[in-house]
Formats: C-alpha cells, sequence, structure tokens
C-alpha cells in the first residue's frame, strides 16, 4: 500500500508552486523496540531492596533474577547499588527465583517504598503511573505486579467502572500477526485523500508554550515512527516540524496564534479547535513566564505577556459559519483532511450532527478527564460530560440519522491505557486521542505544575532553556515508540480475545462491556 494516495504531479495541480518549492524531504522513524532507560540514577521504585553486610558476594541474586535487579560488577567482585525499579516484589515471591528467600546469606530485604503513597492520583494512581515508565522503558505489555492495576485506576468512575465480557475462550484462535490495527480517518467519498494509520490513536494538540519544543518532536517522531499524527496545539507550527509535514495536524484555534496559510497548506489534517473539554468555555491560557522569546516568536506575540484564547470564536454562531471556516481551509489545502475539536456539552450529539453536515471529516470529542496540569480543576470535574458517555451519546445518535458511516468519530480526554482505548472504541468512537500518556511515559509524575515556565521538574511541560536539554529528542522518541509498540500488543491480545481479525470490529460494541454499577461483578 502507498504512504500516500496524492501523487507529486496531482500535488502540482491543488497546491500553490511556493508550497511545492518549500516542501522537505520527509524524515522515516523506526519502530523498533530498544531500551530505553530512565533518565535519573535512582528511578522511583515500587518497592527498594537493602543488602546487609552480611553479603559474601557469590553472585547467586544476580544469576538468579531474570529482571537484573541486582549487578555484580565483573572484575570488582562487588555490587552496585539494587535496580529496585526493575523489581517485580510481591509477584516474584512464588517463584524459584525469588533473592530473599535464596540468598544463602539472608542479606537481603525488601520493604515497600513509602513514596508510592503519595505519588500519583485517583485517575493516575502509583501503579499505573509506574507500568507505563516501564513499557516506555522496555516496549512491552506490564509485567504481573502491575497488570491488574494498570488497566483501571481508583477514581471510582468514567473507565474505571468499566470492564469487558470476555468469553471463556475466543470464537476464533488467531495470531498476532492476523489483526489488524488500523483505521481510515476519511469516510466520506468527496475525492480527498483515504489516510490511512496503523494503530487507532494520534498525538493530541500540546502547543510549543504548553511544552518544550523537545517534547513535541518526540511526539511527532513516534508518530512517523507508527504512520499516525502528533498535533502542533494552538501555538503556531515549529520549522524543525518541516520534515514531518504528512504526520502533523496543525490546529486553528480561537485565539489563530501561530496560523499561517503556508503551514495549513503544507499538512494532511487541519483541526478547528473550537473547546476543550477540561476547560469548556474557558479558553486557552499560557501564562507569562512561559512566553519566552522563542515561544513569543511563532505565536506572534510579546514575550512575557499571558495568552488568553477567547472562547468561542468570534466568527462562529452557527453551523453555516462553522461551513465557512470549514470551506476556507479546503480552498486553501485541496488535499486536506478537516477534524472538528468540541468539547462535550449535554448537546454534543446536536453539535457532532452540525459538524458532520459543515463537512468535517473528524469529529474530535474531548471529555472533561483530559487536561494538563494547567487547567483549572474546578472545570475539568465539573463542566464537560465524561467521555465515556457522550462517545455513545453520539455515536446512537449519527447512527440514528444515518451518518455515522460518513464520519470518523474520535475521542480523547481521559485515554490512559490500551483497554481504555479499546472502551472507547467498543462505546462507539473509531479511534482516540492521547496526550497525558505520552507525558508519562517521558517521565511525568503528575505534579500539576504545567503553568508555571519552571514549573516542570523533568523538562518536559516547560519552556524554561535549562529545564528543555534534560530530554534528549531521541531518547523523548524511543521511549515514545517503545509506549506504542506495548500498548499495540496489549490491544491485540484484547482483539483476540473475542476472535476480532480488525480493531474496526470493536466499534459500537458496547454489548462487550458491563458498568458495574449494574452488575453485582465486582
Amino acid at each position: 500500500m502507498e504512504r500516500f494516495s496524492v501523487q507529486e504531479k496531482e500535488l502540482r495541480e491543488i497546491l500553490p508552486e511556493k508550497t511545492l518549492k518549500t516542501r522537505v524531504p520527509q524524515v522515516q522513524i523506526s519502530r523498533e523496540i530498544k531500551p530505553a532507560l530512565p533518565r535519573y540514577r535512582n528511578e522511583i521504585a515500587k518497592y527498594i531492596i537493602y543488602r546487609s553486610d552480611d553479603c559474601i558476594r557469590c553472585g547467586k541474586c544476580a544469576e538468579l533474577c531474570p529482571y537484573h535487579v541486582h549487578v555484580l560488577k565483573p572484575g570488582y567482585r562487588y555490587f552496585a547499588m539494587p535496580k529496585s525499579y526493575l523489581c517485580t516484589g510481591e509477584a516474584c515471591e512464588k517463584t524459584d527465583h525469588y533473592c530473599i528467600t535464596q540468598c544463602p546469606q539472608k542479606a537481603l530485604k525488601i520493604v515497600k517504598n513509602p513514596m508510592i503513597e503519595a505519588l500519583g492520583d485517583y485517575r493516575w494512581p502509583a501503579d499505573m503511573l509506574l507500568a507505563t515508565w516501564r513499557m516506555a522503558e522496555n516496549g512491552e505489555p506490564p509485567s504481573p505486579e502491575y497488570e491488574y492495576n494498570y488497566q483501571v485506576g481508583e477514581s471510582g468512575g468514567g473507565f474505571d467502572r468499566i470492564r469487558f465480557k470476555f468469553p471463556e475462550t475466543p470464537p476464533v484462535e488467531l495470531q498476532d500477526d492476523e489483526i489488524d490495527t488500523s483505521i481510515l480517518l476519511n469516510h466520506r467519498d468527496d475525492g480527498r485523500p483515504q489516510i490511512q494509520i496503523d494503530v487507532p490513536w494520534y498525538g493530541g494538540g500540546m502547543s510549543f508554550g504548553s511544552v518544550s519544543n523537545v517534547t513535541q518532536l518526540s511526539k511527532v517522531r513516534a508518530a512517523t515512527a507508527f504512520n499516525t499524527f502528533s498535533c502542533s496545539g494552538e501555538g503556531g507550527y515549529m520549522e524543525r516540524m518541516r520534515p514531518y509535514d504528512d504526520h502533523m495536524i496543525t490546529q486553528v484555534a480561537t485565539g489563530l496564534f501561530g496560523v499561517r496559510e503556508e503551514t495549513i497548506q503544507r499538512v494532511r489534517i487541519i483541526e478547528f479547535k473550537y473547546a476543550q473539554g477540561a476547560k469548556p468555555g474557558l479558553g486557552g491560557h499560557l501564562l507569562g513566564d512561559k512566553n519566552t522569546p522563542a515561544v513569543a516568536k511563532i505565536r506572534e506575540a510579546v514575550v512575557g505577556i499571558s495568552l488568553f484564547s477567547p472562547f468561542p470564536f468570534h466568527s462562529v454562531y452557527s453551523i453555516e459559519d462553522h461551513m465557512k471556516h470549514l470551506d476556507w481551509i479546503k480552498h486553501i489545502n485541496r488535499r486536506a483532511l478537516l477534524s472538528t475539536k468540541v468539547s462535550t456539552p449535554t448537546d454534543v450529539d446536536m453539535v457532532a450532527v452540525g459538524s458532520y453536515s459543515a463537512g468535517t471529516h473528524i469529529i474530535h470529542l474531548d471529555g472533561g478527564y483530559g487536561g494538563t496540569g494547567a487547567a483549572p480543576d474546578i472545570a475539568k470535574k465539573n463542566i464537560a460530560m465524561p467521555i465515556e458517555y457522550a462517545i455513545a451519546k453520539v455515536h446512537k445518535f449519527l447512527v440514528d440519522e444515518g451518518a455515522r458511516e460518513k464520519v470518523v468519530l474520535i475521542a480523547s480526554g481521559g485515554i490512559r491505557t490500551a483497554h481504555d482505548i479499546a472502551k472507547a472504541i467498543a462505546l462507539g468512537a473509531d479511534g482516540v486521542v492521547i496526550g497525558t500518556a505520552e507525558m508519562i511515559a517521558l517521565g511525568c509524575v503528575r505534579c500539576s505544575r504545567c503553568s508555571a515556565g519552571r514549573g516542570c521538574p523533568r523538562g518536559i511541560a516547560t519552556t524554561d532553556p535549562g529545564l528543555v536539554t534534560q530530554i534528549d529528542i531521541e531518547w523523548g522518541t524511543q521511549r515514545l515508540v517503545n509506549l506504542y509498540s506495548a500498548w499495540r500488543k496489549d490491544l491485540i491480545q484484547i482483539l483476540k480475545r473475542f476472535g476480532m481479525r480488525s480493531v474496526r470490529e470493536l466499534v459500537g460494541r458496547s454489548d462487550l462491556l458491563i458498568h458495574l454499577d449494574f452488575t453485582n461483578d465486582i
């Protein structure tokens, strides 16, 4: 299958000559899994291993441990500090390689790290954070000590109250390579490209300013590896993104920061952001200490001034106004698909069918669980409809209106794991947009200091020149490639248990789900 359905000679007919001259060669990124070790010498661990002075350096623990927690320095006959973050702890007790009982001198002791009690929150509990870090390191689904706690959080609602009803035995025995995880992003027969992505997710809009340029580049490079997309957010489009144009979504938001026709002409998807699920009705905001010279230049703003996006577009008060926006983009770039991002008010079904009528290809529903640490808690917890309700409501309404097969439904706002992705699709979405999970993979500890210039201690959601250097682009890319790989493997296992050959078979299969509020199964 060819990567692009519109050939170069056809592009010359529908794109300005200037755009073709400025088009740079597109970069290819490998999706090969490689170890991407933690950046810090003492990574946060669930368990801590202590070695007493009784140790005689016999090396048995290093020989036994399949996770390489114990490292005996060759030629030195002494141990490095145990890599406690690799230890599976209680899950290892019943095995024959449990170092604590196998040590001939009883020199090893294991305790649960007290820091774990303070790590994370109800939506992202400690085990889910640790499991995501491990997947980003090795590209494999979580090991047994995280398996269940990785699948669901402790919020008491949302996807945490929804479970799959797996059959005792799969209806059909399938091999991993028989499962298709790709989805199509154009269901309209309108002559525009039929874009296919290899996984049912793409990266959410995180602007340069809300996150660092290194974070943005890591995201789009991973998206390139998996033939999917990442989004520029509303902060403009860095020149360094040019080699990744074919995997970038450029966003047109209410503040119009950094919006240029030249970049709109280069990309394959343009998204109109009318609202954000974490703070509907409030618009976007970037505080002054994150508005550095580099950020101000790309946003065409004044350095150090707080930037606020109004709500809503002051040129859009009807579906007809929305259609004019879409027609503008269709005229500027005749090979692009159009996405409409909206929050989830109670009449979100009417908003969705109106967007379809206006000519959008993708309806992007953003629910109330999403957003960075910069979003006010009182907004993201109390205004927008939870995404799991919005998906089902919109899906059913579009089916009833006979429009469901003609538009792509994408959901975001609290998608944390491959299991959340599968649940969203079973509720009626074609695919999802992810955001926070990518930040977790890069080492986010959920401190909720995203809004401050030097607030992010791990150099992810920052514009400070000193903190940005904490992340190497190659390392960040590999962490996200590994996470994507682990998620895809997890998703394939879910589909195999249902005997499904394609993730598209899962769309709208809410009959495969149960809600714990309406069952005795706890």
